[in-house]
């Protein structure tokens, strides 16, 4: 088996503060940005991956992933494939790069980067036989949540609901209004789709009723991240107050690594567990989330709202051990996001009732490789469009 002989890193910068893509309260000025890397071989065989910042400090997430990989030059894939447990174990047990985490911030993001790279690598060398038959068991399996629609940067006028049933919206009144609306019409449901009883076992639960006079008529299914993300015990008090409102309490979009899972899951804080596949350390610290979820019974909607991160939900969803039986899929929703899926060479996609599409090409891997014109046009600080925009500044 080949063995991995080095990387490249790149500091990708997509300029989405000018459009408001990405704003919320805390929030303000995004340029989603990809700290990206791509391991490499004696052979043919490579591994992409990446983690996701928002602009400012991904040249820091970049100098750290490449300490990370150094640690896997050298080392035979076969020996690695065999134990990516034991592979992911090697990668944050450096003892002078542990220092400056353990498991957390900067260290740990970059050690997710090279861990999906790993794993991307690993994907591409198996064929996944079962997806034909998985897709004619669930014909519109992997519903999503659109987030796009909730941007507090975005006008009404963009705000719209694009065949989906589920909506993340930012916490204004009149944007939400306008929302709550926007679902409850009728005729803006796909062709051929009959409105949903809101008392069925599907929905029962997701339409919250009347909560007090600034979120009755939005009847939210849940509220995300209410508190600071690591405050575990102030997540349970406030999911302890809100259940008889029949509001749900989501957050794990920044939990920083396994443990804060477990702890939110033992305390009983969430309804809703939101594993983010670059904010935790790769594919195997995400399994790790996802068993535990699993044995909680808690639902998993992953958070997907950046760069690539649409792109490795899908993956991670095949792996999914749902606590709600196979058919009913109407509670693990996806996260999802319209915008700079054009940059990838095997982007996701999204089928007019707003459900996310299965991969079909089973040589994609972890499906993360990025064009290569992107990366020259959109890389910091030298690619051409920011070349450009300086110029057109001065």
């Amino acid at each position: 088996m080949p063995k991995i002989t080095g990387y490249e890193t790149h500091d990708v910068r997509f300029p989405t503060s000018l459009t408001g893509d990405g704003t919320d309260a805390m929030n303000t000025d995004c340029d989603y940005s990809s700290a990206y890397v791509t391991l490499l071989t004696d052979s043919d065989l490579v591994g992409h991956g990446m983690t996701f910042t928002i602009g400012r400090g991904n040249d820091i997430v970049c100098t750290t992933i490449k300490a990370v990989a150094d640690r896997l030059v050298g080392k035979d894939t076969e020996e690695l494939f065999g134990n990516m447990g034991k592979a992911w174990d090697h990668l944050v047990a450096d003892p002078q790069l542990r220092w400056v985490g353990p498991e957390k911030g900067v260290i740990h993001i970059a050690t997710g980067a090279v861990n999906n790279a790993l794993w991307d690598m690993f994907a591409s060398l198996k064929v996944e036989a079962p997806l034909e038959a998985h897709r004619r068991l669930h014909p519109c399996i992997y519903p999503a949540y659109v987030t796009s629609a909730g941007w507090l940067g975005y006008s009404d006028e963009k705000i719209s609901p694009h065949g989906f049933n589920h909506f993340k919206m930012k916490t204004t009144s009149a944007a939400g209004k306008l929302i709550r609306s926007l679902i409850d019409d009728p005729t803006l449901l796909p062709e051929g789709v009959s409105p949903r009883d809101p008392e069925s076992d599907d929905l029962k639960g997701k339409n919250a009723g009347p909560t007090g006079s600034c979120l009755a008529e939005i009847k939210p299914w849940f509220i995300e991240e209410p508190t600071a993300p690591d405050d575990i015990l102030g997540h349970a008090t406030i999911r302890k107050a809100l259940k008889s409102s029949n509001i749900g309490v989501a957050t794990g979009e920044h939990a920083h690594n396994r443990m804060v899972f477990k702890q939110l899951l033992q305390a009983d804080a969430v309804d809703v567990a939101q594993i983010d596949s670059c904010r935790l350390a790769g594919v195997t610290e995400v399994l790790s989330v996802l068993l535990m979820a699993a044995k909680f019974g808690t639902i998993v909607c992953p958070h997907a709202g950046g760069v690539g991160l649409c792109e490795y939900v899908i993956h991670l969803r095949y792996v999914q051990r749902s606590p709600v039986p196979p058919c009913n899929m109407e509670r693990n929703v996806l996260e999802y996001v319209d915008h700079l899926h054009e940059h990838f060479y095997t982007p996701c996609s999204i089928n007019a009732r707003g459900r996310y599409n299965v991969p079909s090409n089973p040589s994609e891997g972890y499906s993360i490789e990025m064009k290569k014109e992107s990366i020259a046009e959109f890389e910091w600080p030298n690619g051409t469009y920011w070349q450009g925009r300086r110029k057109s500044e001065a």
